[in-house]
């Protein structure tokens, strides 16, 4: 059943107003949704709420998942969960109590002993775990996003007017905070997902005035794609999307898993640092070559693609200085990464393919191992003045 304010007869303008001070205060300062809401759920029960489970979910800004949810449940830890994008998500979603009061523009609320299973898909866990009572607010934000807010009770007497009137009276203020803490989080996740850890961490700490440039000893990555415009001749856009999604997904795990960080896409290649750990520069230099080992691994287990291509890769390794910061004029900028090894790293990363090997190193980065690789020779790199001496594992 759908309930109103017009439900409440006991005034609550005091518990509302100390609540409302400390959600758009202390709850908002804090920057953490999860402890805002287990601390909303701790002041309700002090204020005679019954609450004893307490949801937040919320639409995502992600390239991987479609929603947030966060649940609080009485003398529990909270578990925050991400949903995928997919046909689960679209279901369960159409079958929620959050499609009916995105709809109805309303709250919600019903007993759960009095209310079918196939109802809603979460009356049956809701009755399982004693649960008796349940509220559902919507929550909108500024940016489209539809999200909301359940409570749950273990009380026989459910959550009475006065209770319902103090929670429907803190939804704007609640919303407000939300909105804030969610929109710090959206930029956060999206900030790395584009630019990386170390800049989206830079960029969030105010260095974006350009020519700010930050300075890293570390061993340096190169990739890019064999052949990468004769495949994509053959096929349209949207299967050379998806061709560099398969492909990136061979590359992008285990450079990750070895510590190392993406720092720039480029069509069908990549740039990746892995930072010297103190004195101990072996260490990167090991990272970085088992990265680069296991990720032509992977891409050689892709042979014979949808599109009818072989997919083969080069990988170049190389040790110094990555200089990153921001480039570009008035007000679009780029966070990329520049300096003569990163040049260098790019120049060698050409030489895969003349040279018909799928990894090279420098020896600068050969220096750092803690076996011996084999010698190539000495090659003159594009606008270096003296030959680079060129090594294979």
């Amino acid at each position: 059943m759908e309930l109103s304010s017009a439900s409440a007869t006991e005034p609550v303008d005091v518990a509302v107003a100390g609540l409302r001070d400390w959600l758009l205060t202390d709850a908002r300062l804090s920057a953490d949704i999860s402890r805002a809401i287990a601390g909303l759920a701790d002041r309700l029960n002090a204020e005679g709420v019954p609450v004893d489970r307490l949801t937040f979910a919320a639409e995502a800004l992600h390239s991987e998942h479609a929603a947030v949810s966060g649940t609080w449940i009485k003398d529990d830890p909270g578990v925050w969960k991400l949903q995928a994008y997919g046909k689960e998500v679209t279901a369960g979603y159409a079958h929620s109590p959050q499609r009916v009061v995105h709809e109805s523009g309303r709250p919600l609320a019903f007993w759960i002993d009095e209310t079918p299973d196939d109802r809603f898909g979460i009356v049956a866990d809701l009755r399982q775990a004693g649960y008796r009572h349940y509220v559902c607010f919507p929550i909108f934000f500024a940016n489209g996003h539809n999200n909301a807010v359940t409570f749950a009770t273990r009380s026989a007497d459910g959550f009475p007017p006065r209770a319902f009137a103090l929670l429907e009276g803190l939804i704007p203020s609640l919303t407000a905070t939300l909105e804030i803490l969610s929109g710090y989080k959206s930029l956060d996740e999206v900030l790395r997902i584009y630019v990386g850890d170390e800049p989206h961490r830079a960029i969030l700490a105010g260095r974006i005035g350009r020519g700010q440039v930050s300075r890293i000893r570390s061993a340096i990555l190169f990739a890019d794609m064999r052949g990468y415009t004769r495949i994509t001749s053959a096929i349209d856009p949207e299967q050379a999307v998806q061709l560099l999604n398969r492909y990136f997904d061979c590359l992008v795990p285990p450079i990750e898993a070895e510590g190392g960080e993406v720092m720039k896409y480029m069509g069908d290649g990549l740039m990746a640092i892995f930072r010297d750990r103190g004195d101990d520069t072996g260490a990167a230099a090991q990272s970085a070559l088992t990265a680069a080992t296991e990720a032509l691994a992977r891409i050689g287990q892709i042979d014979g693609t949808p599109f009818g291509a072989t997919i083969r890769a080069g990988i170049a390794l190389h040790h110094g200085e990555a200089a990153y910061g921001n480039v570009g004029s008035g007000a679009r900028l780029d966070f990329t990464v520049v300096g003569r090894d990163v040049n260098l790293t790019s120049r060698l990363a050409q030489l895969n393919k003349v040279l018909d090997e799928p990894l090279l190193m420098s020896r600068a980065f050969s220096e750092h191992l803690w076996a011996n690789p084999h010698p190539l020779g000495a090659f003159r790199l594009d606008g270096f003045e003296d030959a680079i001496e060129v090594y294979r594992p």
